[in-house]
């Protein structure tokens, strides 16, 4: 993922469920209140992709075995959960407004006390994100958040976000925080647990790394600052500040400082290593040595040379130990650990290594000497330590078939984040730009046996999603994503096999399919080299390359006629062209500007739409000419997003708008020639049709709006006569601007667009939900047969806990609905269930299958997650029934 992924109209805002606990995120220092229900009952989830994202940070807490979390750049932190191998989103509650706290420079995980966890959030130091940094702290693991906001912003998508930790708890005393700020800010730290910072005044050096200082939008030009704190634990007792703490600033002549008097003075390192950055600074106190990785650049993506370094705590000696002479490199260090059962043993990454593959080092002798994951046997062939299964997840192939030296699936690249689980010396984990990866049996790699690399991020989704499509029959999704292109989902549930090939679009900026044909599928976008349109004649199952017009530079916007006769498209770098057919010629439409968005009517295959800078243009003749419309009062901006009707020519929504300006839902049922404003809706971004409610005949309506003072995920069913919110303060995903649709196969359904959470999907519980995992309630079928439950306490914190559950069909047939019951002994309550629905009368608690998962073959399981309250004890239940007989208990 060479690519920054910058917020789709992040200018024009900055002017104007998988199985896990949807947190709440607090304002400012009070304590989160519980997240008010929505006013409709909605089960959320991803549409599963599984990765997608760049992985910047693994973190594994020293204390408690099995208790890591990972960062990502821009969408969000996760816990590891050990009982299902997935992981649990952890800010899914930041909402619009402080959307960029959805990227997550730092994650420092307590090594005191395991329930608690820090992370340092913020996405641009620059205007494009409109708040200030944070830092977040929960003591309940992630599950609930207070926050304190700081004075400077925070980078989780700058450049150098792949260096770190930037914050950290001391080990011995950890009220005592310190976080590593960019942009000249400096050395901060908290005496009180996280809830105030000061600036470390004293602290000699803010960083002088930047990029590209020639970068006037202050993107590449920020200085990198502050990159990593790392305390040594031998320098302290429990209870008492720890002495002896290091910290790497981004500057090539001077990057490593130590206090050995618990922060109070600062000094550089005597003759440290210069004309690099130290990426990261890793100690093994038993051995005393602090292992510093080396770049010439601050990363993600570039970086030359570099070097590993070990220095003697005791002695102040530095020891180049890098792993091959720095003459025979390409690439810089970064990704780095040791391995805490055997501190010996450690591990670096050539994370800037983009070809043939990136490269791990192993030495097992504190870097005296070095083994490689891979090494040529004879150029171009390549002996391999390991062997990849990405069966889970089978587009990492990217569906490649490259010559020798190179291979697919990579094993990796911006491999910054590499991590030793500190309680199995088997298990590693490290991120890529696409994935985490991880193996269980590494320690093969010393005996010369091949250990295996399988992607471990099931549960931790990280696309940015620029269209959203689906159709009335085919794969109920089709998406336009950043970096991987996009997706055919036959199985919401499931991974597809590969994203979208024959052209591999690096970003795919916009799709469409024709109404009336839904087999023929179109998709523009963004990449180096190629065509910028692609053709589809089985719904997006195969695809084929068209020709570009003269002076295509992106993607841009693109529409299908109705019978799919036609195309209309607004790609960049020149004007709206259309064409008849598959794209073979182009022609330049007339009476529209370039970089107008454009959409076709979903009845008239020759009626086409397009809008730019406050206008709606008209064409009748199959995209060949375009006439403005008279309507006035629209956005005079071009954060606009509008759809036409499926059924009935001429019905058009647009929404979009700046706070500074006109902003909302405008509706026209005569092609465009008015619109009326809806006077309910104060703010739209998105607007898209589903399946009409049961007695209704217009379609419903969904958006991402502010309805009521309140910002959310909206659904009418009435024509936009009354909203009703259908997401939470739990699951509100930081930005929802991109895109929306309904499923007009399954009443209720909504698909939404993240910003790095990847394509967010939810059923209604209301009646007339429909057959395809709609979420309906329509009776549940008592199962026959055997059945075993496990239940387990996975998170118990003072008043509240989370559980997990397992349902297994032990009989010899097929269920086809379940629902559980048990009874509490001590009047514990279920807030919120995951996977299922539920209801609990007094002590007693049934939970009942949703669509999607209502079928279990004989000796398949069905599992469900719930969080709840207790006081005092919080006894387990002892028996379970389903349909009327009495479960067997793991």
């Amino acid at each position: 993922m060479r690519r920054t992924r910058i917020l789709t109209a992040v200018l024009a805002l900055a002017a104007g469920l998988l199985a896990g606990t949807p947190p709440a995120l607090a304002t400012a220092d009070a304590p989160a209140a519980p997240a008010p229900l929505a006013a409709e009952s909605y089960t959320w989830r991803n549409a599963r992709i599984d990765g997608g994202g760049f992985v910047p940070g693994i973190v594994f807490n020293r204390k408690e075995k099995n208790l890591a979390y990972a960062r990502t750049d821009i969408g969000g932190a996760y816990r590891w959960q050990e009982s299902s191998r997935t992981w649990t989103p952890l800010l899914d509650s930041v909402g619009w407004t402080e959307w960029g706290h959805t990227g997550v420079v730092s994650l420092a995980s307590d090594p005191v006390d395991p329930d608690k966890v820090f992370a340092a959030v913020g996405t641009y130091t620059n205007g494009w994100d409109p708040t200030n940094g944070a830092v977040l702290r929960s003591a309940d693991r992630g599950a609930s958040w207070r926050k304190t906001d700081l004075p400077f912003k925070l980078g989780g998508n700058m450049p150098g976000r792949g260096m770190g930790e930037r914050l950290a708890v001391d080990p011995n005393k950890d009220s005592v925080l310190y976080l590593g700020a960019p942009s000249g800010k400096g050395l901060w730290r908290s005496t009180d647990a996280g809830v105030t910072w000061s600036q470390v005044t004293n602290f000699p050096n803010v960083g002088t790394y930047v990029q590209d200082p020639s970068d006037t939008s202050g993107y590449a030009s920020d200085n990198q600052g502050i990159v990593w704190v790392t305390f040594d634990e031998s320098t302290g007792t429990a209870g008492t500040a720890t002495k002896t703490v290091y910290v790497g600033v981004a500057d090539q002549g001077n990057a490593v400082y130590r206090s050995t008097d618990a922060g109070a003075t600062w000094q550089r390192l005597a003759a440290q290593p210069t004309g690099h950055l130290a990426h990261k600074g890793v100690l093994d106190a038993v051995n005393g040595y602090l292992y510093v990785a080396y770049s010439d650049k601050g990363g993600p993506y570039d970086g030359g040379k570099g070097r590993l370094y070990r220095y003697a705590t005791a002695t102040g000696t530095w020891t180049d130990i890098s792993p091959v002479a720095e003459a025979d490199t390409s690439y810089g260090f970064s990704g780095l650990t040791v391995d805490r059962q055997h501190p010996g043993t450690v591990m670096a990454t050539a994370y800037s290594s983009w070809w043939p593959d990136t490269q791990i080092f192993r030495s097992t002798n504190s870097g005296t000497t070095w083994t490689k994951a891979w090494d040529y046997s004879s150029y171009p062939d390549r002996h391999n330590r390991y062997t990849m299964d990405v069966s889970s997840v089978p587009w990492l192939t990217w569906g490649a078939n490259p010559s020798p030296p190179e291979q697919t699936p990579k094993l990796g690249w911006m491999t910054e984040a590499l991590e030793i689980d500190p309680f199995d010396s088997d298990r590693m984990m490290y991120g890529t730009g696409a994935t985490i990866y991880g193996t269980e049996d590494l320690t093969k790699w010393d005996s010369g046996a091949t250990f295996t690399v399988r992607p471990m991020v099931q549960g931790l989704e990280e696309t940015a999603v620029n269209d959203l499509a689906s159709p009335p029959s085919g794969a109920p999704l089709l998406s336009a994503l950043g970096d991987v292109g996009g997706f055919r989902h036959t199985d919401l549930t499931k991974v597809p096999a590969m994203m979208y090939t024959s052209p591999n679009f690096t970003t795919t900026t916009s799709l469409d399919y024709a109404e009336k044909d839904p087999n023929t599928v179109v998709r523009v976008g963004d990449q180096d080299a190629g065509p910028h349109v692609a053709f589809s004649s089985d719904n997006g199952a195969h695809w084929f390359a068209g020709t570009d017009p003269a002076g295509v530079s992106g993607g841009g916007t693109v529409a299908a006629a109705a019978d799919g006769s036609r195309f209309v498209w607004s790609p960049q770098g020149t004007g709206v062209q259309y064409t008849t057919g598959f794209g073979s010629s182009w022609s330049a439409s007339s009476g529209i500007p370039a970089g107008a968005v454009v959409e076709s009517d979903r009845v008239d295959p020759k009626t086409f739409y397009g809008f730019k800078s406050g206008k709606f243009y008209v064409s009748s003749d199959g995209g060949a000419t375009f006439t403005a419309s008279a309507a006035t009062g629209l956005p005079s901006g071009d954060s606009v997003r509008f759809k036409a009707l499926p059924g009935t020519k001429g019905d058009v929504w647009l929404a979009g708008g700046a706070s500074d300006g006109a902003y909302g839902l405008w509706h026209s049922t005569d092609s465009g020639a008015t619109f009326t404003r809806l006077s309910g809706v104060e703010q739209a971004d998105t607007i898209g049709f589903g399946k009409a409610a049961p007695g209704a005949s217009y379609q419903t309506l969904f958006t991402s709006a502010k309805i009521g003072g309140v910002r959310g995920i909206f659904r009418s069913t009435d024509k936009g006569a009354s909203w009703t919110r259908v997401n939470d303060d739990a699951h509100q995903w930081g930005w929802t601007g991109g895109a929306i649709t309904g499923d007009p196969r399954v009443y209720g359904r909504v698909y939404v667009a993240t910003n790095g959470r990847g394509v967010v999907y939810g059923d209604t519980s209301d009646t007339g939900g429909g057959s395809d995992g709609g979420g309906g309630t329509d009776p549940t079928p008592a199962p026959t047969g055997a059945c075993t439950v496990t239940y387990k306490v996975t998170n118990q914190w003072s008043g509240g806990f989370q559980a997990d559950v397992q349902l297994t069909n032990s009989g010899t047939t097929a269920w086809s609905g379940w629902s559980l019951g048990w009874t509490f002994a001590d009047g514990q309550k279920v807030s919120q269930v995951w996977n299922a629905e539920h209801t609990q009368t007094g002590a007693a608690v049934t939970v009942k299958n949703v669509g999607w998962n209502a079928g279990v073959a004989a000796g398949a399981s069905v599992g469900f997650g719930f969080t709840g309250s207790w006081s005092g004890t919080n006894t387990r239940p002892t028996a379970f029934t389903l349909g009327g007989r009495t479960c067997t208990t793991g």
